[in-house]
């Protein structure tokens, strides 16, 4: 029996994650009340018990690698109150090829106030992710929106010496755009990292979004939690802020009282102690 010649060895095709979710919420009768609640795939809400309305959002497949999809929407109706936070840090993982995609969209209403506090995004070695923070803010509405990134985990002596890093937000008012940001780190991430004007050599770092009317009552108490990892400024009702640690401990040692600070006292959501 004739054979023909063996086809060449060939890298098994990996089964890409996909997960959406999406919760809104009205305020009826001067409480905050889920409205509707969706989940899909690999995406998923849990609702802790407990005063207002906390929303844990979970991505069941453990990580991302290339060719992963998230896509969370949240929307707090006009006098609501809304917090969003993760059950653990995100892991973005090497990737073989492709970039992993995370998409979020937050609609705020009139006098409404929805908290975007996730845990700390962990890059390692080789990940790539293309991250999107689209909000639309009605008047009077606030929003608190942080990111943080590890670069590796430094009790593990991991090192992050190439990756992707795209980090991309716009922040609407009535449609008006009031705030944009793009924060890129690509190719050989460790050497630029060690450039004074980029990261100076920290492994962990950032970013905190205020929009509120009131925000620039926030600056010195923000500045006094955060010490020597940041600074904050204020402008057009918007406060703005840039964190950087050698590593996650500290980082989030910083982020607690400074988000803290933020929300008025009220302390965070129970996961980020636990």
């Amino acid at each position: 029996m004739i054979q023909g010649p063996a086809s060449l060895p060939q890298l098994p095709v990996l089964q890409r994650a996909r997960g959406a979710g999406r919760i809104v919420v009205r305020a009826e009768d001067g409480r905050t009340r889920l409205s509707r609640l969706y989940q899909d795939g690999c995406g998923k809400i849990r609702l802790p018990r407990g005063g207002g309305v906390e929303a844990v959002l979970i991505n069941s497949s453990g990580g991302l690698t290339g060719g992963d999809r998230m896509d969370w929407a949240a929307e707090a109706g006009a006098g609501a109150t809304l917090t969003l936070t993760t059950q653990a840090c995100e892991k973005v993982y090497r990737a073989r090829d492709g970039v992993a995609e995370v998409r979020t969209d937050l609609t705020v209403g009139e006098a409404a106030e929805l908290h975007w506090l996730p845990q700390e995004t962990i890059l390692f070695d080789e990940g790539a992710l293309s991250r999107r923070l689209e909000a639309d803010l009605a008047e009077g509405a606030r929003l608190l929106a942080v990111e943080a990134v590890v670069l590796g985990r430094t009790a593990m002596d991991e090192t992050v010496r190439r990756g992707v890093l795209h980090d991309r937000w716009r922040i609407r008012r009535e449609g008006r755009l009031v705030f944009a940001d793009d924060l890129r780190l690509d190719g050989p991430i460790a050497e630029a990292a060690a450039k004074a004007p980029v990261l100076a050599g920290m492994r962990a770092f950032a970013s905190i979004l205020l929009v509120d009317d009131d925000a620039g009552r926030f600056v010195a108490p923000l500045r006094a939690a955060l010490g020597p990892l940041g600074g904050a400024s204020a402008f057009d009702g918007k406060l703005f802020a840039r964190v950087a640690a050698p590593d996650g401990f500290t980082l989030r040692r910083g982020l607690l009282p400074a988000l803290e600070a933020l929300r008025d006292g009220r302390p965070l959501p129970r996961v980020w102690r636990t």
